[in-house]
């Protein structure tokens, strides 16, 4: 035998901590699918029920009015939160990976998770700047 083999040593601890991290980020890109799909279906069928045509033009996002909607069932409120939830997915994975590696102690992985979200930031800050 070589001495070498997968889950032993430093090496196996690493890969096992990896595959725990991504099943993690599975199981929860998972929830949000499901979530933001449960409210899109919420909102479309208060759309159906309130005779509103879903191909109508739609009212404005506005974030401080959203739990207002929500708690008056208004269609609205729970289409904008679907698709935030939505939206939102790719930036809790990478803020999930940037947890992990830095578990890790892989600084060079935390940096990129950084930037990444970095320019996530900047790319919404700069469309909030346009459209406002």
């Amino acid at each position: 035998m070589s001495g070498t083999s997968i889950g032993r040593g430093a090496g196996g601890r690493e890969a096992t901590r990896a595959f725990t991290a991504e099943r993690r980020i599975g199981r929860m890109l998972i929830v949000v699918t499901y979530v933001s799909v449960g409210l899109l279906i919420i909102g479309l069928v208060l759309l159906i029920v309130d005779g509103i045509s879903p191909l109508s033009r739609g009212p404005r996002l506005d974030l401080t009015a959203l739990g207002g909607q929500l708690a008056a069932l208004v269609p609205a409120g729970f289409l904008w939160l679907g698709l935030l939830v939505v939206l939102a997915a790719p930036i809790g994975r990478v803020v999930v990976a940037a947890v992990a590696y830095a578990r890790d102690g892989d600084r060079l992985m935390v940096g990129i998770s950084i930037a990444i979200l970095a320019v996530i930031a900047i790319g919404v800050g700069s469309a909030l700047a346009v459209t406002v």
